[in-house]
């Protein structure tokens, strides 16, 4: 099959639009006979460095801390509507601790997207696993929540997890 010139046009019946490969520029790819992108076209594995550690660790923990701040602030906002009635809604909406933590989750999810521009989905995702004990520590710690053995427990197994999945990759 050839490249087509007309890249924008429209696509003929029959035809599939290529996909172009993540780690270069876009541009048309030819698709082998069976309609396949060939193995040299796909992007390349992406081996886990200090820096994308770093920005994942980063994306992981703002996380965290937003869904803190969040939890704080629907807290003053729920004692809030019980002390004065009026709507959770409005006093969630002007809550610097709810405001802030849209903020500060909003940065993360900006560097999760990087972070995914550098890693597999399938290094990533698994660092998720911290933010569960930095939420659970900072739960009991700051939000006077209780957890039990068992909930400290399993995420300490998740968390081991995530270090077999990391250790693991090629």
């Amino acid at each position: 099959m050839s490249k087509s010139s007309d890249a924008g046009g429209p696509i003929r019946p029959g035809t599939r639009p290529a996909m172009p490969p993540m780690d270069r520029p876009a541009q048309s790819l030819e698709l082998s006979e069976t309609g396949h992108l060939s193995r040299e076209d796909l992007p390349r594995r992406h081996r886990l460095t200090i820096g994308s550690m770093a920005l994942l660790l980063f994306a992981v923990t703002t996380a965290a801390i937003g869904q803190v701040m969040l939890k704080r602030g629907m807290q003053i906002a729920s004692a809030r509507v019980a002390d004065s009635g009026g709507s959770l809604a409005i006093s969630a909406a002007t809550s610097p601790w709810v405001l802030l933590g849209l903020v500060v989750f909003g940065v993360s999810a900006i560097a999760w997207l990087a972070a995914l521009s550098r890693v597999p989905l399938s290094v990533a995702y698994p660092f998720n696993a911290l933010g569960y004990l930095g939420i659970l520590t900072a739960s009991v710690l700051l939000l006077h929540e209780r957890a039990n053995l068992l909930t400290w427990t399993g995420s300490i197994m998740v968390v081991s997890g995530l270090i077999i999945v990391v250790l693991a990759q090629p």
